[in-house]
């Protein structure tokens, strides 16, 4: 990858533009022409202002968002974003009025939320939550790396090429202790993955499970009840074993805490943030998005 790519796309959000080779993978992987695209929009912009339960942006960027997601069916997009505001009004005291500057101190000094400085080599964006020894509970609670994960993605959203070309998950479960594994509590799983299969507008492509102990079984047994059969398809198991993760995220584009051949990891949430807060104001929109009434 060119080092102007990687620029780009470190501690940056690319917004406002779709590269010629994404428009492609729009078009074969999600039916996206002019066409169909206009089309969808003027229906789920119908669909919408006939569901008085929902509120929702109308404008075309917006919608866009959720019709990519659902491969531009504007009933499914609609559906999504039913339970996308179901989800919201159950969890209001996480998400409902979340804004950046919320999570400002956690996400800066902590390292438990971050996102590799560079795309991978299928140009996704590869988000990494460290459940292990970098997270510290009793600093950062459950709900609080909740709220941050939540608030990554919706700044996700704002970049054409992820809604077109997905995300990526490394779960980093290093040195995970008796600690984090209470934390990990099944509420708290419930809570993530009904977030990542019903409310999430973005593609979840691949869910990676790396470095994780023996004590590791306690926590997927309160994780495995609530994952449907999509989401299974797309979740791998690593353990130690980096090129087993190789094959699927190439050497060039992992750093050394994952064997690959780019520099150990050496920045986090106080780098990425500022990129955040330029969203400061979509993020806020969004708070109040969702149920019509809270």
């Amino acid at each position: 990858m060119a080092a102007s790519d990687i620029s780009e796309e470190a501690f940056n959000l690319r917004v406002g533009y779709l590269k010629p080779e994404t428009v492609e993978i729009a078009r074969v992987e999600l039916r996206e022409t002019e066409e169909v695209k206009a089309e969808a929009i003027l229906k789920l912009r119908e669909l919408l202002k006939a569901t008085p339960e929902l509120n929702y942006k109308d404008d075309d960027a917006f919608l866009t968002v959720f019709l990519r997601a659902c491969h531009f069916y504007p009933e499914g997009a609609l559906e999504k974003m039913k339970t996308t505001a179901t989800f919201r009004k159950e969890y209001a005291s996480l998400v409902h009025g979340l804004l950046v500057d919320q999570v400002k101190e956690k996400f800066i000094k902590g390292s438990v939320i971050n996102v590799l400085r560079n795309c991978d080599q299928k140009g996704r964006r590869v988000l990494i939550v460290n459940c292990g020894k970098l997270w510290n509970p009793s600093e950062i609670s459950s709900d609080e790396m909740f709220r941050m994960l939540y608030m990554v993605h919706i700044a996700a959203q704002l970049e054409e090429e992820t809604q077109v070309r997905g995300v990526v998950c490394i779960m980093d479960f290093d040195g995970l202790a008796m600690k984090q594994v209470k934390a990990l509590s099944p509420s708290f799983s419930k809570r993530l993955l009904t977030f990542i299969q019903e409310a999430m507008p973005l593609r979840m492509k691949e869910v990676h499970f790396v470095k994780q102990p023996f004590i590791f079984n306690m926590v997927w047994s309160l994780f495995k009840p609530f994952v449907k059969e999509k989401l299974n398809s797309r979740m791998h198991f690593h353990g130690s074993d980096m090129k087993s993760l190789q094959k699927f995220l190439d050497p060039s584009v992992l750093p050394a805490n994952y064997k690959g051949s780019l520099p150990a990891i050496d920045y986090g949430g106080n780098e990425w943030f500022p990129a955040l807060e330029k969203q400061s104001q979509y993020v806020s929109e969004w708070s109040e998005l969702g149920p019509a009434k809270w």
